[in-house]
């Protein structure tokens, strides 16, 4: 019944191997997926950085011309 070349514990050190195959998959995913977070995040805020820096260059553009970006003569103060 038993085999004398198996050892009693050896099964279960292949079973605990197995177990472990995918270990680099699921870590790769989890790094994919948190890069993946950060891009988003940075998109965000440099979005919202970019909307503000035009605003404050429109208004500039308009105090040195004395034209808002639209055309028609600026009555923002300077």
């Amino acid at each position: 019944m038993s085999d004398p070349d198996r050892l009693p514990n050896q099964h279960c050190s292949t079973r605990a191997r197995r177990d472990e195959r995918g270990e680099g998959v699921i870590s790769a995913a989890i790094a994919v997926l948190v890069m993946a977070f950060l891009g988003v995040a940075m998109w965000i805020a440099f979005s919202g950085t970019l909307s503000t820096a035009v605003k404050h260059v429109n208004n500039q553009v308009s105090c040195v011309t004395g034209v808002s970006p639209g055309g028609s003569p600026s009555s923002q103060g300077c």
